[in-house]
């Protein structure tokens, strides 16, 4: 929750960039520098979980790139970030979905949930309020090599059974929002 994250650590001088701070029931607390917000235990911020799927219903994931500042090289669902201040979930996960895999998908609200998850290669915490949104992708994507190192399309039975056999090999977000997309039977697409 994403990555929930899709960003890098900004370069020295590049302005900070922001998320928005929720309570339990995903109500605007304030705001915090995005890497403040995942230090010392996390604070719960919103954030969002993107799920695409092709017209045969196969799953598309990614693979974080080597150079994410946390749970790098971990497959995931196809994009995940944070909205800014002021900005839509919506509007955001698009936004993120076009930087991420050069595509522009409509998409659409299935769920949100709340989890923490420590990465211990980096010492930082999601702490996340994460609205999962789903849509359909007719065609490849174009991923961006600083935000993804590779892509698979998976039959969603297939890949519950990978992620079963291999939990540490995904990410914590990942499995917990698949496990809810089963639950209510969306994973044939977002039919």
């Amino acid at each position: 929750m994403g990555s929930s994250d899709a960003a890098r650590i900004p370069p020295s001088g590049a302005p900070a960039e922001s998320v928005i701070l929720v309570d339990e029931h995903d109500r605007e607390v304030g705001t915090s520098e995005k890497l403040a917000a995942h230090r010392d235990g996390g604070r719960l911020h919103r954030a969002f979980s993107v799920f695409l799927f092709d017209p045969r219903g196969r799953m598309l994931l990614q693979r974080r790139a080597a150079a994410k500042y946390h749970f790098p090289l971990l497959w995931t669902n196809a994009c995940c970030g944070h909205p800014r201040p002021g900005e839509a979930v919506v509007a955001a996960a698009r936004r993120r979905v076009r930087e991420e895999l050069g595509v522009d998908v409509p998409l659409r609200p299935a769920f949100a949930f709340t989890y923490v998850a420590e990465d211990g290669g980096s010492g930082l915490t999601e702490r996340e309020y994460d609205h999962v949104l789903i849509g359909t992708l007719a065609r490849e994507p174009a991923p961006s090599p600083d935000e993804v190192a590779a892509v698979a399309w998976w039959d969603p039975e297939d890949l519950r059974r990978a992620v079963a056999a291999a939990p540490e090999s995904y990410t914590p977000w990942f499995r917990i929002a698949l496990e809810r997309l089963a639950e209510r039977r969306r994973l044939g697409g977002p039919g």
